[in-house]
């Protein structure tokens, strides 16, 4: 008896230490066996076995050689599975963002698809399926390990379900995932489209700053905030919920959540098409008020600046408790020179000079593809999760996102 106990501690030291092993190879912190066994403080035979296991289970790959210091040349340690992938899309309103996502934060076949969210989960998602299955086919079903989703609206993560969205008829309490992972036979994940956005501009980034407030500033406002580099959900997962922050407009501007004057209803670019067919423009979308302003359209120059200082206003509080590293703007609305010069402008008239000393305030680099760059490693992490609880391994944290400079 005590020695099947001693055997079964053994397995279970064993496994945890293969789950330490992967996040420091996953990070680009260990490429080889003495390189883990120097970070893990573990003897080189039980890193070995640790290493053996995240082989057989295909999680860890050893390949070529790299220069050593004396001794037989090491072989590189690097992730499993480099010709596997994900399917990812972020849904907007009236269309989709759809592709692939590889492991390394590499995405291909990217595409702009029409998709109408309000007709509906099972309208909306069937057709998605159906392009995302092409995608599938194209680079081999029997190499998909994941589905993520980027969505415009609040999810409660703990059950893939969307939570009272205010652009989104029909999906309330609808089980996304679950409908995801029976269709594809694979993990699935959906997530709020500024988590996505987050995460996909950390990756890109390669971690450079880890303290962020990112804003997708579209029809819709959203935000989402990192923590060393982690993704910050708070309490109940609701954490950059800034679209209800209120401001002092005025108006008794009625929003979807029963106040009036919230942050949706003066700056979003819902609330600028409001804005600008009440003053006679001829205006139906986002689209069409970026347009305008890029052509230097007064009416829409003047909307989308007060708009940016609307923001920069709500932003400024959340800066100075804050002190981020950085604050990254997404979303249609960023490709806006006036509107991101606003939101600058306020930041540093209203934020305390130690905070704004070294802040970036960033158009994020991957513009539309952030949302869908995220969603695709929520699914790979998802799928990776999986494969090492089959190893017998802890859970891997599911919000802080490995890449090749930033620390575990």
């Amino acid at each position: 008896m005590n020695e099947i106990s001693t055997r079964g501690r053994r397995t279970a030291g064993t496994s945890a230490l293969a789950a330490r092993a992967l996040e420091l190879v996953a990070s680009g912190r260990a490429t080889s066996r003495a390189q883990l066994a120097e970070l893990l403080g573990a003897a080189a035979s039980s890193v070995s076995v640790a290493v053996a296991q995240l082989v057989e289970h295909g999680l860890v790959a050893e390949e070529g050689t790299q220069s050593s210091t004396g001794g037989r040349p090491r072989k590189v340690l690097r992730l499993g599975g480099q010709d596997e992938f994900a399917v990812a899309a972020d849904l907007g309103g009236r269309h989709a963002r759809v592709g692939v996502v590889l492991p390394g934060g590499e995405l291909s076949d990217v595409s702009t698809v029409p998709l109408v969210i309000a007709d509906g989960p099972q309208a909306a998602l069937s057709g998605l399926a159906a392009t995302l299955d092409e995608l599938v086919e194209r680079h081999g079903r029997s190499r998909l390990r994941g589905v993520g989703l980027s969505l415009p609206g609040p999810v409660d993560t703990a059950t893939g379900r969307v939570v009272q969205p205010s652009r989104m008829p029909g999906w309330n309490r609808f089980p996304v995932e679950s409908w995801l992972r029976e269709r594809f036979a694979v993990p699935a994940v959906a997530d709020n489209d500024a988590n996505c956005m987050a995460v996909g501009e950390h990756i890109a980034r390669k971690g450079r700053h880890q303290q962020v407030i990112m804003v997708k500033m579209g029809t819709a406002i959203g935000a989402a905030a990192l923590v060393d580099g982690r993704l910050y959900r708070g309490g109940t997962g609701a954490a950059g919920e800034i679209t209800h922050i209120r401001i002092a407009h005025g108006d008794r501007m009625p929003c979807s959540c029963g106040n009036t004057d919230c942050l949706e209803t003066v700056a979003s670019g819902a609330a600028l098409v409001r804005v600008l067919r009440d003053e006679g423009v001829d205006v139906s979308t986002a689209e069409d008020v970026v347009r305008l302003a890029t052509d230097a359209h007064p009416e829409a120059n003047r909307a989308v600046r007060r708009a940016g200082d609307y923001l920069g206003q709500v932003l400024a509080a959340n800066v100075n408790f804050f002190n981020p590293d950085a604050v990254y703007l997404g979303g249609i609305l960023s490709t806006v020179e006036p509107f991101v010069a606003a939101v600058r402008s306020q930041l540093y008239e209203s934020c305390h000079p130690l905070v704004t000393e070294h802040l970036a305030i960033e158009r994020a680099v991957l513009g539309a593809d952030a949302g869908l760059l995220g969603a695709g490693q929520f699914a790979l992490q998802r799928a990776l999760d999986q494969a090492l609880r089959e190893v017998g391994g802890a859970q891997l944290d599911p919000d802080r996102f490995r890449t090749p400079t930033t620390t575990a």
